[in-house]
């Protein structure tokens, strides 16, 4: 089994309340075991509220995206990352599926948003994944690929050049398997994840051995322990079950049985 440390790591999406939210924190923090690396997203207007409560803790705050433009200025509804980090944040979520499908983001943009983030002291969380129609053709391995070369790409030329993926975490979303009714299985989960870590190995074998991909496709108590069993698999990116504190907490329970 690998040791790379897994992690899960909770999107709340557009969900919550003060009320809602603090209660949810609570009810992670009680039953968080220890053995994994355990990372909150609630949306941005709820961060300065729970930074307190998850500092120095157990539980790492994130964001769930980043402005691509790396200084302040009139971005009107934009959020820096320098920004993210001043509230407490330590990671952010780029790329997220839904981001791409919804509000036209490309995958330059997300290679930007990658750098912006790394040059601010955040650790991205990468996604990439295919969409239902990309699945049924056969381009899985196309479209993850031509996602993940445009970020491995910004970062070879960037400063640090590739050894700056030490300090990013990737995320594997089948997009098909998510609210569609159909269910990637575990076998699924980790060809597509060692096919990202072959990626990787291309450009550097070593740094393809220690970064971790995380899946994201519809993971719950369930499941998790099979899916976090797979060789590639280092943990997860939760949806609708970081909602519920007792669902989000078996699911790091099943993280750290892997």
């Amino acid at each position: 089994m690998s040791q790379r440390h897994p992690m899960v790591a909770g999107n709340w999406k557009m969900h919550g309340s003060r009320a809602a939210n603090l209660a949810l924190v609570e009810g992670v923090l009680a039953g968080t075991v220890p053995g994994a690396e355990v990372v909150l997203c609630p949306p941005f207007v709820y961060l300065a509220d729970l930074a307190p409560r998850l500092a120095g803790g157990a539980v790492q705050l994130g964001a769930q995206d980043v402005c691509a433009e790396p200084h302040h200025g009139a971005y009107t509804g934009e959020v820096s990352a320098d920004m993210l980090r001043d509230v407490g944040c330590r990671y952010v979520i780029v790329g997220h599926s839904e981001r791409r499908a919804l509000y036209g983001e490309t995958d330059a943009i997300v290679a930007r948003k990658v750098l912006t983030a790394l040059a601010a002291g955040l650790q991205p969380i990468i996604c990439v994944g295919e969409q239902l129609e990309d699945r049924d053709a056969g381009r899985t391995e196309a479209v993850v690929s031509e996602q993940l070369e445009a970020v491995l790409s910004a970062l070879a030329d960037s400063a640090n050049g590739l050894t700056a993926l030490d300090q990013c975490v990737l995320a594997y979303e089948p997009v098909w398997a998510i609210g569609t009714g159909r269910t990637a299985s575990p076998e699924q989960a980790q060809q597509v994840h060692a096919f990202i870590r072959g990626r990787i190995a291309n450009r550097d074998a070593t740094i393809s051995e220690s970064v971790r991909v995380l899946y994201g496709g519809s993971v719950k108590p369930g499941n998790a322990r099979e899916l976090f069993g797979m060789a590639d698999v280092d943990g997860g990116l939760i949806g609708g079950a970081s909602l519920k504190a007792d669902e989000f907490v078996a699911i790091i329970a099943a993280a750290v049985a892997r």
